[in-house]
């Protein structure tokens, strides 16, 4: 007897809402992959050196079933670390760090974990720390007094290739986002 599967659609709006019933055995290797990327959780590293806040954020991740926190770092040096290790989708990175601050740590994270996309997520607000973050290569930046509204879209947005940055910044930052 063969294998069956539900599958969660991910085709345009109209059929968002839709199920499909899907025989496994008859599904190609392509198409396995891709029912595979669409069910696997998003891998998250979280980077934050004040543990009650980094509990917070790490309670709101978990809200949402296709989030995954594969580890938490509370210094610049321990993310670079984890970042080579665990390979994660998206990385949460505060700027204000010990050991080594999290512009230098992203620095280092482009060359251990390169396709890593990390967002900022920090009280930094002057426009001149955002565009030198977001200069770094950064997919997202969001201030921490708005993450309660901006975290997980920002997340959600970075996981599909998108960018996003939180209103209200100094100074014309969502220009620097191309």
């Amino acid at each position: 007897m063969a294998r069956r599967w539900w599958y969660y659609s991910a085709l345009p709006i109209a059929c968002r809402f839709r199920y499909a019933y899907v025989d496994v055995m008859s599904v190609t290797l392509d198409m396995r992959e891709v029912l595979v990327q669409l069910t696997a959780p998003i891998r998250l590293l979280v980077v934050e050196d004040f543990e009650p806040y980094r509990c917070t954020i790490c309670s709101l991740i978990r809200q949402r079933p296709d989030l995954t926190i594969l580890a938490e770092a509370q210094d610049g040096l321990d993310a670079v670390r984890q970042a080579e290790i665990l390979q994660p989708d998206v990385i949460l990175l505060d700027i204000c760090l010990p050991l080594l601050n999290g512009i230098e740590a992203a620095r280092q994270i482009r060359k251990v974990a390169s396709t890593a996309r990390i967002i900022f997520l920090t009280q930094e607000s002057s426009a001149e720390v955002v565009h030198e973050a977001l200069a770094l290569g950064a997919w997202g930046y969001v201030i921490k007094a708005q993450a309660g509204t901006d975290l997980l879209a920002a997340v959600e947005a970075v996981a599909q290739g998108g960018t996003f940055v939180s209103l209200g910044l100094d100074g014309n930052t969502r220009d620097g986002l191309g």
